[in-house]
């Protein structure tokens, strides 16, 4: 449990269950946030966000528009959980990794914001099996890929790849890809061209997305022992790589206006910030600092948003 770091009310011995003799312990208004803080990091609150937003741009293009509101409810309720429970797991899985390296040694696994831990596979391990469980009669397709991005994430990435080769985040993108075909798969389509497509775009932005990152880290992910390829290969050439993947997420983003959903309201947006994109990676491979890496890296997460974003509002419109 969190540790709650309250004063008592009055000067008078606490018991082993908080209280004092006819007193309870205040929880501070500081101290809810502080512990609301601490929870959001465990299931990192922001990579869980933008996979629902993946999930919702899967659901708009599967559905042609609005998917329904029942539909979006169930989808972000089960992928919520799912990812959250993913999320919390693989903190648990890596905390030894996580204490040798400067950027995850303020997790709360690893500092001790949250003491008594053994509960943490246990309700994480809940919060992926009981949604996917609960969808599984009325929507299967749903169940695997909720099932699918957690057992990638887990087993793929975290405990089989992230340790042993270079090639661990290109495989573990497939994780973000499962998160845009649950969305399709709430719609009752997730085999649309549309929506693979946008998988496919998914899959090929995260490597040059978290290369970016691990160059800005490289010192952080040799410390934990983790074989980023930045660190492997050194800078430059591990931007020659993510150009390579820059140009791949392009091409696939421009290929989505075939989908009779979209048209010049996304095109011309997505179009315009696939050229920053591109120029930005080409500025980088000049100047393969941490800086560059840095910037490139926020622009690489405002450049999958700005897609996903036009994919809902040109569905929603025509």
């Amino acid at each position: 449990m969190i540790n709650p770091a309250v004063q008592p009310v009055e000067h008078e011995e606490i018991s082993e269950t908080g209280r004092t003799k006819g007193f309870v312990l205040p929880v501070s208004g500081k101290l809810l946030r502080r512990r609301l803080a601490t929870l959001l990091v465990l299931f990192k609150f922001r990579i869980v966000l933008l996979l629902l937003f993946a999930a919702v741009a899967g659901a708009f293009l599967a559905s042609g528009g609005w998917p329904g509101g029942g539909t979006l409810g169930l989808l972000l309720l089960t992928g919520g959980l799912a990812a959250s429970g993913a999320s919390a797991l693989n903190q648990y899985l890596e905390k030894r990794a996580d204490a040798l390296m400067l950027r995850t040694r303020t997790r709360p696994l690893v500092n001790g914001s949250l003491s008594n831990a053994r509960w943490v596979p246990w309700l994480a391990s809940g919060m992926i099996l009981v949604p996917s469980l609960a969808v599984l009669p009325s929507n299967p397709a749903l169940a695997f890929f909720l099932l699918a991005g957690a057992a990638i994430y887990l087993g793929i990435y975290t405990l089989w790849l992230k340790p042993r080769t270079l090639l661990n985040i290109v495989i573990g993108g497939a994780a973000g890809s499962a998160a845009v075909l649950s969305g399709s798969a709430a719609a009752g389509a997730w085999d649309n061209p549309g929506a693979i497509a946008l998988a496919l775009l998914v899959f090929l932005w995260t490597p040059t997305h978290f290369w970016a990152l691990a160059i800005v880290y490289r010192e952080d992910y040799a410390r934990g022992g983790i074989p980023m390829l930045p660190g492997r290969t050194g800078p430059r050439h591990a931007v020659l790589w993510m150009l390579l993947h820059t140009l791949a997420t392009g091409l696939a983003a421009l290929l989505l206006v075939g989908h009779p959903g979209l048209g010049l309201i996304y095109l011309l947006p997505v179009g315009a910030a696939t050229v920053v994109l591109i120029g930005r990676n080409l500025r980088l491979l000049l100047q393969p600092d941490k800086r560059q890496a840095l910037s490139f890296f926020k622009s690489s997460n405002l450049y999958l948003a700005l897609v996903l974003l036009m994919v809902c509002v040109d569905t929603l419109v025509k």
